[in-house]
């Protein structure tokens, strides 16, 4: 199957020159413009941030911002990869594999739970950028240091990240389901012990542990899954057809 992209690659776009500078403005530039829109996704949420308001707080028009970006969804490709720049993956040498790689998946969700609008954005974006790149490099090495196959290691790295973006998004506005007054403890509660016998037989199980240990624990089964997992498939990579007037953008599909 021929899929053909239209869309540019926004971490290959050329540089753009602002005309506009001096005393009075400020030069315009796709980092301003990134840096701004991340401004707004982290004030007024995914839905507060857009081109136009993003155009007015740079004191522009919004079509001056198309020479820097095509769209709103390659702004927000941009954005979040600046965003995960804060993802540290030089994990000190000491601890285990396992140990190293939660170590880096803790500060990708803490980096998205700075704000509401950035998890959203994470949950419905493809991150393809730099940042992104480096956070894959990182797992990658780690899983083929606890000697995961390299096709299982390849195909693993979408199921983690999925994971972690997925729980940080559903706590995105501040609800917490499992907590004690959360809407799954009151689900339990009312459970009846004759329609739901094992559900009754598992009350403190389900609700126990803290976030972080749950979130320790998930990974662990996800790994020692991975560590007895049969290898992907073999399959043909899919084919792009390049357009002559635009860059494919590089991705993969959730």
């Amino acid at each position: 199957m021929m899929i053909v992209v239209n869309k540019r690659d926004p971490f290959e776009a050329s540089l753009v020159k602002s005309r506009r500078g001096g005393r009075v403005k400020q030069p315009l530039s796709r980092d301003a413009i990134v840096i701004e829109a991340l401004r707004q996704l982290t004030s007024d949420g995914l839905e507060g941030m857009s081109l136009r308001k993003v155009a007015a707080a740079l004191d522009t028009g919004p079509a001056s911002l198309y020479a820097y970006v095509d769209d709103l969804g390659e702004l927000h490709a941009l954005v979040l990869d600046h965003a995960l720049g804060g993802v540290q993956t030089q994990a000190p040498a000491r601890g285990s594999w396992r140990e190293r790689l939660v170590a880096i998946l803790s500060s990708y969700a803490l980096v998205l739970s700075a704000s509401p609008g950035l998890a959203k954005l994470a949950f419905g974006t493809v991150a393809v950028g730099p940042n992104a790149l480096r956070i894959t490099e990182a797992i990658l090495g780690l899983l083929d240091e606890g000697g995961i196959d390299v096709a299982v290691a390849a195909w693993a790295v979408d199921l983690l990240i999925l994971y972690v973006t997925a729980g940080v998004a559903e706590h995105a506005d501040g609800l917490d389901p499992g907590a004690p007054d959360g809407a799954v403890a009151h689900a339990v509660a009312r459970a009846s012990a004759r329609e739901y016998p094992r559900i009754d037989a598992s009350r403190a199980h389900l609700l126990s542990g803290t976030a972080e240990q749950r979130f320790s624990w998930a990974i662990d089964v996800l790994l020692q899954g991975l560590l007895h997992a049969p290898k992907p498939p073999t399959a043909q990579p899919r084919r792009v057809a390049r357009s002559t007037a635009r860059r494919p953008v590089p991705g993969r599909s959730r």
